[in-house]
């Protein structure tokens, strides 16, 4: 594999990222917004709709994660070209079971990465250097997926480095991640509940989370602190009280036609 210059790689990954950003947030808006809005309003968690500038703002700070996600991207690839990491390029290095496994490992890693840190920027101390920027968005569309502080986005891209620190990982396994990443963030954001009101009657209530559980997340800024799935926040006890209910009431709802 040819080794690329920093600027190529820098403009490759940033480029990569923006298409998967756009695409992802581009069909959940079209879908949400414009082609179903009627028929999936009664499904809308904050019934209001966005201002026009909160969306702006939103791609805006999106487009300048990007930049930093991209920065962090070349400086974990720089440290793997020199050994420090365990990222490898041939795919023949390890089985395809471990390229699967670690996938589902990222995944894992990530959620943890995510809850911990998110928890911890919610720290009086921290709160305002680090998330506030994220919370500017109190009815979140799609286009909040990446609507980070400078110092946040840091936090949020660090799971790269962190991820081929602890384990091999190959650039294809962790692009997987990525798309995984992105569609699950977007559908987050998307401030319309999509999951089924059994869902929380039965035992994928613990594991599964929901795009109502990080709509309230905004709405009140405390509680609810996971993103992929509800196990820490089960554990932790830091679901929301009203979480449970407010998801059937979400679910409950009549169309209006």
């Amino acid at each position: 594999m040819p080794v690329l210059n920093e600027f190529t790689l820098f403009g490759g990954i940033t480029l990569i990222s923006i298409l998967r950003y756009g695409i992802f947030a581009s069909i959940a808006w079209v879908l949400c917004y414009v082609c179903f809005s009627r028929r999936w309003h009664h499904r809308k968690i904050v019934q209001r709709l966005p201002l026009s500038k909160d969306i702006r703002r939103e791609v805006l700070h999106s487009l300048r994660s990007i930049l930093i996600f991209g920065i962090i991207g070349i400086l974990t690839i720089k440290a793997s070209r020199v050994g420090w990491t365990h990222m490898y390029l041939d795919i023949h290095a390890h089985s395809w079971s471990w390229f699967l496994a670690s996938i589902v490992l990222t995944i894992l890693l990530h959620d943890t990465w995510f809850y911990w840190t998110h928890r911890l920027m919610h720290h009086p101390k921290l709160f305002r250097f680090f998330h506030r920027t994220h919370h500017l968005s109190t009815n979140p569309t799609p286009w909040a997926a990446f609507a980070f502080s400078p110092a946040e986005a840091v936090i949020q891209a660090a799971i790269f480095p962190v991820a081929v620190t602890i384990m091999p990982v190959h650039p294809y396994a962790f692009g997987i991640f990525l798309a995984w990443q992105m569609l699950f963030n977007v559908i987050g954001h998307t401030g319309y509940e999509f999951h089924p009101g059994w869902l929380m009657r039965s035992p994928l209530r613990f594991v599964m989370n929901t795009p109502t559980n990080h709509a309230m997340h905004h709405e009140s800024m405390r509680g609810n602190f996971g993103l992929y799935f509800n196990y820490w926040d089960r554990l932790m006890r830091t679901n929301h009280q009203d979480y449970e209910r407010r998801f059937l009431e979400v679910t409950s709802r009549k169309t209006s036609g």
